[in-house]
């Protein structure tokens, strides 16, 4: 009887191209469309992606996403839905945390209350997202993960609005946040998992815990 072992991917230490970084980028694009992969897991993995050096990291970092479909057939971005989805707290608490969908534009409006969205761990189909914030005597907090650009405009009347993210290099491709604010005697915060406190930074769910405990003791 033969002794059959698989032999290690020669290729594997191989130095990526940056065009093989970019279908490693479009291949986590394309499964977040298909609800694969968080806001939170797409960030990092792109990062990752951009990272890599060896042909191995890249393969590492997409090995638990199905085999890359004919590009022909990489679905498009879905059509965003014409209205908006509301999130309203008056004189209370509204949130959206854990594993939850954004399917189109956001409205969050805290009057005299308070609106937490957490987007850490939600899925973005479109990979980015569209937020009109209005907080009346109340706060707005949006928790994102770090890596996303986000864009902050609008007014404030006696009250605040603030970023506090680690983004994107400048030129790399990344999910977007951008929220247009109205303020009066309140806040419009958008924080980064690295300024969240607690941080609760997301791990490397690709690699199995057993891959995380051999790297920690490397």
């Amino acid at each position: 009887m033969s002794d059959e072992r698989q032999l290690p991917d020669p290729s594997g230490g191989v130095r990526a191209s940056d065009a093989e970084r970019e279908a490693a980028v479009e291949r986590l694009r394309v499964a977040t469309v298909e609800g694969r992969l968080t806001m939170g897991e797409l960030t990092e993995r792109t990062e990752a992606a951009y990272t890599a050096t060896t042909r191995g990291e890249l393969v590492a970092i997409t090995a638990d996403l199905p085999a890359a479909a004919d590009p022909s057939a990489v679905p498009a971005r879905p059509a965003r839905p014409a209205g908006r989805d509301w999130v309203v707290a008056v004189m209370g608490d509204s949130r959206r945390q854990g594993r939850w969908r954004v399917e189109g534009p956001l409205a969050a409006v805290a009057v005299m209350g308070d609106v937490v969205l957490d987007l850490r761990g939600a899925e973005v189909p479109r990979g980015d997202v569209d937020l009109v914030a209005t907080a009346i005597m109340g706060d707005v907090t949006v928790y994102v993960p770090d890596g996303v650009d986000v864009e902050l405009s609008g007014v404030a009347v006696m009250g605040d609005k603030k970023v506090q993210v680690r983004e994107a290099p400048p030129g790399r491709t990344a999910p977007r946040v951008v929220v247009r604010a109205t303020v009066v005697m309140g806040d419009v915060k958008i924080i980064g998992d690295s300024y969240a406190e607690p941080a609760r930074r997301t791990l490397r769910g690709w690699l199995s815990r057993d891959d995380r405990d051999r790297r920690a003791i490397e």
